[in-house]
């Protein structure tokens, strides 16, 4: 899932369990970068280390910074930009249809986790539009 930095979906992709985070990266951020053109860097757990951020300079023109925990802290730690993308899966888990893994094939996966972002999209924008908007009297 790649997220902006408020964590909001920007493109997502469904693989099976037996393709590695890394491959599933070269199949996602060159259409991601087709789509989002501005974008210029991604952050990153510690499962796309390796040749990955040398592939995405060369082919894609994006810096790929691994987000790595300190081997000496213990216990949770929250780290920078990594929590984004952790708090946009909570979001998703507020979907019933997403706390199980229902769907069979990989692009209803794709378009449940879709329909989920959108649906908490519109439920904030429509908390928002019914807030007073202020005027210059007030």
């Amino acid at each position: 899932m790649l997220t902006d930095t408020l964590g909001l979906l920007l493109d997502v992709l469904v693989t099976p369990a037996s393709t590695t985070d890394r491959d599933a990266a070269r199949t996602l951020l060159p259409a991601a970068k087709k789509d989002f053109r501005r974008l210029t860097r991604v952050w990153a757990d510690g499962g796309y280390t390796g040749h990955l951020t040398d592939w995405t300079s060369r082919h894609l023109g994006l810096v790929l910074d691994v987000v790595r925990r300190h081997e000496d802290v213990q216990g949770f730690q929250a780290l920078p930009r990594r929590w984004v993308v952790e708090r946009s899966f909570a979001w998703l888990l507020r979907s019933r249809r997403l706390v199980r893994d229902y769907e069979r094939r990989t692009d209803t996966s794709e378009a449940v986790i879709r329909w989920s972002m959108i649906a908490l999209m519109n439920r904030r924008l429509a908390a928002r539009h019914d807030q007073p908007v202020p005027t210059a009297a007030s």
